[in-house]
């Protein structure tokens, strides 16, 4: 069965790398799809995310990654998939993601969402959150894949830590 897991991946962390492991082990195939946030203002370019995404999954050969624009539903169907994975963090992701499985249900009954809950290590970790560690300089280390650091240190050197750090 094949499953499409969506998201911004602005940039990809720990935490989406492991929904995408273990969601790769339970469908024979799984598209990433990058979709475009337009409430948020991306760091990095979709062809940058994409690019990221591929070779922090190359290790996976039953996942390939890709990018849309516009409604999810309407893809899911193009790529002939039939299911869509969700990563969970909090009850805060649950009522979004629960509200917005029950549209993508409105939109084409045969479409199924499959929510998994992130690994506790990651349950705090957003796209977001590292962004803004980033950008003032605090180290990401192992909240992001190794390519993901080098990309974010071009943009933010990490600080040193001063005297009395």
């Amino acid at each position: 069965m094949k499953a499409v897991y969506p998201g911004s991946f602005d940039p990809v962390t720990a935490g989406h790398l492991d929904i995408i492991e273990r969601a790769a082990r339970i469908f024979d195939r799984l598209v990433v799809t990058v979709f475009p946030n337009p409430a948020k203002a991306p760091l990095f370019a979709v062809e940058e995310r994409v690019a990221m995404l591929r070779e922090v999954t190359r290790h996976l050969p039953n996942v390939e990654v890709d990018s849309s624009e516009g409604l999810l539903v309407p893809y899911v169907r193009r790529v002939g998939a039939r299911v869509i994975v969700k990563g969970l963090r909090a009850m805060s992701d649950f009522d979004y993601e629960f509200r917005m499985a029950l549209m993508n249900k409105k939109l084409d009954p045969e479409v199924e969402t499959v929510f998994i809950l992130t690994s506790s290590q990651y349950s705090y970790l957003s796209s977001s959150l590292i962004k803004e560690v980033a950008s003032l300089g605090g180290c990401v280390t192992g909240l992001v894949p190794p390519v993901v650091e080098r990309r974010l240190r071009e943009l933010w050197p990490v600080q040193e830590p001063g005297p009395g750090s």
